[in-house]
């Protein structure tokens, strides 16, 4: 099985068992009743505590040679149920002795065997923790391989565990201290390779402690471009002068993945499923990832242990979230921070601009819709912030064949409460005169002497499938962003969303002296107009604003119908913006193959649902669409990037114009 029927998930657990302190034979069976559990669960690496099989707050027992054989009883008894009870590897803590030192260990078993031993680097010796006392660091073991049960055994701080075949399951194991060093181990494994990374700790818990180790766990799975798994002792390890809390985490490349509750009485297990792809995807990205290797290269590599791994299939449903909208954050709170921080980020840009010309006076183009009002928005905050007045923004709405009544009365009102200037310009007999001058029949219909509005009720009497003429919408689009040229400084309002599907006219609305909105996409212009509507206005403004909201898409370019209403709706051409978002993102992002984007679009929770074949038909237009259109973005105006995914051709997206894209549409078929 490759890895792309994979789609490089691997499927991972920590483990926080019950406990009774020096009772190994005991622990022992916790742990395999978990890996029972986990087995259960399709987990294919299990992470326990540190010492979890002797117990880590032992104190003077560590130096019994009861407690030190009976470690290695319950390691033995461990081993042998990963040949029967636990198909995946699993990472559990004990002390060993080797050439007379005692050393704080991880050992890796698989199938009946231990992989390698793992000693701890560093050694805390201060306030509550005296490890010092009984154990020694790892880098002070004479050895590289130790001799146990009858086995030879890797044995140091400096081994590496890979998956023969599946180059993207390698994982580096680390113990507690080692993590709170100003530079952790794990480190180096993820130069060397590491994908994932583990932690067997026994971190007790003081006031603040949590939300410090959570910040230590996402930050170094960020910094490394990693998994990282991390466990912790249970409630049974509090003794004296110390409580343990069993907190477990799991973090991908800063994200945290999966945490538990603390302070359980009972044994717990957090499971999720990891993206190696995705981490390697984002190591091949970030060069300077791979240039950092170079100055931590050490005289000697890690030694790298490679284990027979059986590929196992994508799971049917995934262990972790695949969010619907990833441009659009869930909680109230961060998406509020979030759009807040956007339009800064969409003023200070702007702003920068309008200073470097001393102010021009700009105009822009109002439609009523969410994008231009985006845009305007931003405009208004922007004059605010560098002293000009609002006057000198020209709002011009250019009412069309398409236009309702519902969105002019929208963009009237909106400039009006805005106190930006205000003027209308009614665009049909312009394109009619236009379209004579070509001598185009729009619609097979002459113009010869037709009058605007005889000409719109002709148009209105077609059957819908005839209502399609390209030329026509393009001299639309074209007549308004030569007035608003002719007018003054031009600010743009397409979004990313439009420019990644080419829904823009090129020369037409796609062309501005500066866009706000170029990075920002179309589900999360949305939400940014309603949390401008929320947060920043009230009374009418806010009225006005939350009916924009309301209005569905549309390019407005075909006449309405008797009563003004609506009849050209963009999501019913191209498909829906919150699935073209989910591609856009995946696709930009992660550099993500279509059958795995199929993959996880069938995971996400969207706002409606969609069949499998819907998904496979709107991932297959998005596809064509974003090959064919790039000639568009290869002259986008300058704007500002908001996010992590931009397409600006002078930055983050540089491609050909004339790209084939059926290597991505035979993946997709097969």
């Amino acid at each position: 099985m490759g890895q792309q029927e994979t789609f490089g998930l691997l499927r991972v657990a920590a483990a926080s068992p019950r406990l009774r302190v020096a009772d190994c034979a005991t622990n022992a069976q916790n742990i395999i009743d978990l890996m029972a559990q986990a087995e259960g669960e399709g987990v294919a690496l299990l992470v326990f505590p540190e010492l979890c099989l002797t117990g880590y707050t032992c104190g003077d027992l560590f130096q019994q040679q009861a407690l030190q054989q009976a470690a290695l009883a319950a390691l033995a008894q461990v081993r042998d149920a990963t040949s029967d009870q636990f198909s995946g590897v699993a990472v559990v803590g004990l002390p060993v002795i080797v050439q007379g030192q005692l050393f704080n260990t991880a050992a890796v078993l698989y199938r009946g065997q231990i992989l390698g031993i793992v000693p701890k680097s560093f050694l805390p010796n201060y306030k509550e923790f005296y490890e010092r006392r009984w154990f020694a660091p790892g880098p002070m073991a004479s050895r590289k391989e130790i001799e146990l049960f009858g086995q030879s055994i890797p044995f140091g701080h400096d081994l590496l565990f890979g998956a023969a075949h599946w180059d993207a399951f390698t994982f580096g194991v680390e113990i507690c201290e080692d993590l709170w060093i100003p530079q952790p181990p794990s480190l180096r494994q993820a130069l060397e390779g590491a994908t994932v990374l583990v932690n067997l700790s026994a971190s007790n818990e003081v006031i603040g402690k949590a939300a410090y180790r959570r910040q230590l766990v996402t930050s170094q799975a960020a910094r490394c471009l990693a998994a990282y798994v991390y466990s912790s002792c249970n409630t049974d390890e509090s003794t004296t002068d110390v409580v343990f809390s069993g907190h477990c985490m799991i973090a991908e490349n800063g994200v945290l993945l999966a945490e538990s509750q603390r302070f359980r009485r009972e044994s717990s297990l957090i499971v999720t499923d990891v993206d190696l792809q995705r981490l390697q995807g984002e190591r091949v990205q970030l060069g300077s990832f791979g240039d950092t290797a170079v100055f931590h290269r050490a005289a000697e590599p890690l030694r790298r242990i490679r284990f027979l791994w059986e590929a196992r299939s994508a799971p049917a449903r995934l262990a972790r979230t695949v969010e619907a909208h990833p441009f659009v954050p869930r909680g109230v709170q961060d998406l509020r921070e979030r759009c807040e921080e956007i339009f800064h980020i969409q003023v200070a840009g702007l702003g920068k601009r309008l200073l470097h010309l001393n102010k021009p006076t700009v105009a822009i183009g109002v439609s009523g819709g969410l994008d231009s009002t985006l845009a305007l928005l931003v405009a208004c905050r922007t004059a605010d912030e560098i002293g000009m007045e609002r006057a000198r923004i020209q709002g011009v709405t250019m009412p069309g064949f398409g236009t309702t009544h519902r969105t002019r009365r929208n963009a009237l009102t909106l400039m009006k409460l805005l106190g930006v200037s205000c003027r209308e310009i009614d665009i049909r007999q312009l394109c009619l005169e236009e379209l004579r001058a070509l001598g185009h029949r729009p619609f097979g219909i002459d113009l010869a002497g037709l009058p605007v509005e005889e000409f719109s009720e002709r148009i209105r009497r077609l059957p819908v499938e005839q209502q399609h003429d390209l030329t026509f919408e393009n001299v639309q689009a074209r007549m308004r962003t030569s007035l608003l040229m002719n007018t003054a400084f031009v600010i743009g309002t397409g979004d990313l969303s439009e420019l990644a599907l080419g829904w823009a006219t090129y020369n037409g609305d796609h062309i501005s002296m500066y866009n706000p909105n170029v990075s920002i996409p179309k589900t999360l212009v949305r939400f940014l107009v309603a949390w401008a509507a929320e947060h920043e206005f009230t009374g009418a403004a806010q009225a006005t604003l939350q009916a924009i909201v309301e209005t569905p898409i549309s390019p407005e370019l075909l006449p309405t119908t008797q009563t003004g209403e609506l009849v050209q709706a963009t999501e019913e051409v191209i498909g829906p913006y919150e699935l073209h978002d989910f591609f856009l993102f995946h696709f930009l992002r992660y550099g993500t193959a279509p059958t795995k984007i199929l993959y996880f679009a069938n995971q996400a929770q969207f706002d409606r649902t969609y069949t499998a074949e819907e998904i496979r038909h709107w991932l297959t237009i998005f596809l064509r669409r974003f090959f064919a259109n790039q000639f568009k973005r290869s002259c986008l105006p300058d704007g500002p990037k908001v996010g992590s995914v931009s397409l600006s051709p002078r930055g983050d997206w540089r491609m050909p114009s004339d790209a084939d894209v059926s290597d991505w549409l035979r993946q997709l078929a097969s």
